[in-house]
Order: structure tokens, then sequence, then C-alpha cells
């Protein structure tokens, strides 16, 4: 792949994620995903895609371990891909676009993927 668009796809990625750490969604699983494509052409990147990998660890072992947790993420979850159909449906409501709501369908949609494999990886037992 090019380095540019490694480079514009790491940066997407890792752009997202930053947006999500402040609003409802996988934050540091996107900004973990954006600093590994990133790293397979920067150098630079690897430092902090080992803290970013880290945290995102954290989040899923705490999903993982807390169901409170896990229902919280499920109930922002619920709210982001109820307000993409709304947006979707043609329901208008201030800064609600199309983009914005396939946005948040898809971080909703996101998120629920990821609590359901961080509970599903928390309930296996190392053998």
């Amino acid at each position: 792949m090019p380095t540019a668009v490694v480079a514009v796809v790491g940066g997407v990625l890792t752009l997202a994620g930053v947006a999500l750490l402040v609003l409802p969604g996988p934050g540091m699983l996107l900004v973990a995903a954006g600093l590994a494509v990133l790293a397979s052409r920067f150098a630079w990147a690897k430092r902090p895609l080992g803290y970013a990998r880290n945290r995102a660890e954290a989040g899923m072992r705490q999903v993982a371990r807390r169901r409170a947790s896990a229902l919280f993420a499920l109930a922002c979850a619920a709210a982001l891909l109820l307000v993409g159909a709304l947006g979707l449906a043609g329901v208008e409501a201030p800064g609600l676009t199309r983009l914005t709501a396939v946005l948040m369908a898809g971080s909703g949609a996101f998120l629920v993927g990821t609590v359901l494999y961080a509970r599903a990886a928390g309930n296996r037992r190392p053998v």
C-alpha cells in the first residue's frame, strides 16, 4: 500500500478515535488501530501505539469484568444507533446530517461488537 494511503487511513482512524474519547464509543480501540496502521510505515508511531494498545486492552478488561461498564457501553451504543437511524429516516435535528447519522450508527454498531467481544473474551478461561 502506498505511504500516502497508509498516512490517510491511519490518520482518519486515529482522529476518529480521539473524537470518540469524549463521545460514546470505542475511542482507544480506534486510536490503537490508527496508530497500528501508521506504525506499518512510520517509526514514530510505534511508541504511542504501545501506550494506546495498553489503554485499549485495559478498557476491554474493564468491560469484561464489570457488568455495569458493559451495560453503560451498550446503552450508549443503543443511543448512537437510535439517533443514527432517526437521522437516516429523515428526522431533522440540529447538526444531524446523513454523514453524522451514518457515523453515529457505525460507531454504535462498532461499540456493540467491541463490548460483545470483550465480554466473550473475558469469559474464556486460560487453559
